[in-house]
């Protein structure tokens, strides 16, 4: 329990009390503060009867106010009280500035094509914040205490999203696997091909392909797309990913390796960011959301261009 009065001490008060400790006189720490001398008479009035007692001697004429001992308690802790007042705004101020932490869900090609830039740019604004991802991509994901989630798909449960892009899948293979242009769906059929495991999206895709009537022969899997490009360029069969995963790999500029449009299209992969519904969202987490759907459309640009 607090004694009675000490909660009623403002801030205001103890910031006079410390102007004219510095001062020493009212009238001085009345200009530094840009109050009126009779204005900081009643501020230190009103923290005497707050503490029961008097916190200043006031001698008169040119000498200069002396603090009394019970006076130098209040200031002791009232300076500490204004340091961590201090604090507490400037952290506010960069809260509100979009300062702060945010928790990002991602996964592989977000991290390698998307992220990148969101990040660069959130930290050009806000130097101090504090981003922290966590790269899965699990069945069926949940967005827990995370504040933004990058999923390839929906997810269920109390959330908003944004749809940021389609992810159309291509067929990389070797250099001289496949003439120019488009390679037909069928082409792929008892064709050796590394895939990713069957998660997530890879089992529709598959089933995508065999609708089609390819049925390749699946002879690696991997989730890391940098393995399978490499098995790819070793010559162990071609590979089906989506448009994120090849760019986030650069493969385009890869004198072993060829890019491919598939023939008939398969259903594209499509890219959301994820977070909870009715949760008021930190401004660096809104400014986030921001600026990855002005990254997915900058994408989304360059892919048709």
């Amino acid at each position: 329990m607090y004694p009675p009065g000490v909660t009623d001490i403002e801030l205001r008060h103890l910031a006079a009390m410390a102007a004219i400790a510095d001062e020493g006189s009212f009238g001085r720490a009345a200009a530094r503060l840009g109050y009126t001398q009779s204005t900081v008479s009643q501020q230190i009035a009103a923290l005497e009867r707050t503490v029961g007692g008097p916190v200043f001697d006031r001698p008169g004429g040119p000498k200069p106010v002396r603090i009394t001992p019970l006076g130098a308690v209040v200031l002791e802790h009232g300076r500490d009280l204004l340091a961590r007042a201090e604090k507490l705004a400037d952290a506010v101020d960069r809260f509100k500035a979009g300062g702060g932490r945010i928790d990002i869900g991602t996964f592989q090609s977000v991290s390698n094509v998307i992220l990148p830039v969101v990040v660069c740019r959130l930290r050009e604004e806000q130097p101090d914040c504090d981003i922290r991802l966590f790269e899965e991509e699990p069945d069926q994901p949940r967005i827990s205490d995370l504040d933004l989630l990058f999923y390839d798909g929906r997810i269920d449960g109390d959330v908003e999203s944004a749809k940021l892009l389609d992810d159309p899948y291509l067929l990389v293979c070797g250099n001289d696997a496949f003439p120019d242009g488009p390679v037909q769906l069928a082409q792929l059929d008892d064709a050796p091909m590394v895939a990713w495991p069957l998660t997530c999206d890879q089992p529709l895709m598959e089933q995508a392909l065999a609708h089609n009537g390819a049925r390749p022969r699946v002879v690696f899997r991997s989730a890391i797309n940098e393995t399978l490009l490499s098995m790819v360029r070793a010559g162990m069969g071609s590979a089906v990913l989506p448009w994120l995963a090849i760019r986030g790999a650069n493969v385009e500029s890869d004198r072993q390796l060829r890019v491919h449009e598939l023939c008939p299209a398969l259903p594209v992969r499509e890219i959301y960011l994820h977070w909870r519904a009715g949760r008021t969202q930190s401004p660096l987490a809104t400014r986030a959301i921001e600026i990855a759907v002005e990254v997915a459309a900058e994408l989304s640009g360059a892919r048709r261009a």
